[in-house]
This record gives structure tokens, C-alpha cells and sequence, in this order.
């Protein structure tokens, strides 16, 4: 069985940063503390946290929006990260959707997205 997460927060940074550290190697080991296999480019497949996270980018409109299918082995369905950047005053609103995640890692990623992987963004960019 599979489940969907939602999930939005607001940054204090433009949304080009905001998709930088989301898409720049560099910076996403700067804020997961691991090298990173990443580009923003449409069907480049990423790795991150030592493969732990593999996927593939499936749309990338630089500084809007990224989406990307993440491989948890087989599955019927593709699990889809959508993630949205909507500039709103000095802040970016970040807007995630992530479908069809398998039920026994289910809290482990929602804990992931929140706390370590988009949390750790908003850290590091709200740093100074």
C-alpha cells in the first residue's frame, strides 16, 4: 500500500536560491552534509544521502518548480515529488507534493522532508 504527503513551509530567500539548493550539488551537500549526484536537468538521475535517495528528474523549470519520480524498488506506481516555488514578498513558499510512498517507510520519509531534507534547506539559506 502506498500513501500521498503535502507539505509547504516559507523561506526567507528568492526562489532562485531556493532551487539552487535544490538542484546544486554543492549546496545540497552544504545543507545534508553528503555529496550529491544532481543536476537540474529534465531525465538526469540523482542520488543523494550515499544513494539512499535515487530518483529521476522529470520536469525542471529553474527557479518554479522540480519534479522528480524517486525509486523505492519495484512498484506499481512511480512515486512523484512535485515541488513548487512561489515568491511571496521576501519569501518563497515551497509547495510539496510527494505521491505513492511505499506505507513501511512512509514516516521516515514525511520526517525526512520536514526535518532534514526541506528543513535543512530552510536552515541553511535562513542562516545569515
Amino acid at each position: 500500500m502506498t500513501m500521498d504527503f503535502q507539505y509547504q513551509l516559507e523561506i526567507l530567500a528568492e526562489p532562485e536560491e531556493v532551487f539552487a539548493a535544490l538542484t546544486n550539488p554543492f549546496q545540497i551537500e552544504l545543507w545534508s552534509g553528503y555529496p550529491a549526484d544532481m543536476k537540474a536537468e529534465k531525465g538526469y538521475v540523482f542520488s543523494l544521502w550515499e544513494g539512499d535517495i535515487t530518483g529521476v528528474n522529470l520536469e525542471v523549470i529553474p527557479h518554479c518548480k522540480l519534479v522528480q519520480e524517486w525509486f523505492f524498488g519495484e512498484q506499481e506506481e512511480a512515486s512523484v515529488v512535485e515541488i513548487t516555488l512561489k515568491k511571496q514578498h521576501q519569501k518563497t513558499l515551497v509547495q510539496l507534493s510527494h505521491t505513492y510512498i511505499p506505507e513501511e517507510v512512509y514516516e521516515e520519509i514525511t520526517e525526512g522532508w520536514r526535518e532534514y531534507y526541506l528543513g535543512s534547506v530552510k536552515s541553511m539559506l535562513e542562516m545569515y
